[in-house]
């Protein structure tokens, strides 16, 4: 997974996510704790998180 350009910092893909692996440091960085399950994906609000 990863997160595209269109990331502006906002943080809600970090409150669905079940193994805490989204910091955001200015915008959403994927961890490696990462396990691709794609609970995030629907609630980014500018569509910035790829599979």
């Amino acid at each position: 997974m990863k997160v595209n350009e269109n990331c502006v910092g906002c943080g809600q893909c970090t409150a669905f996510c079940k193994f805490d692996a989204i910091e955001v440091r200015g915008k959403a960085i994927m961890t490696t704790a990462c396990v691709d399950c794609r609970a995030c994906i629907p609630y980014c609000p500018v569509k910035a998180i790829e599979a």
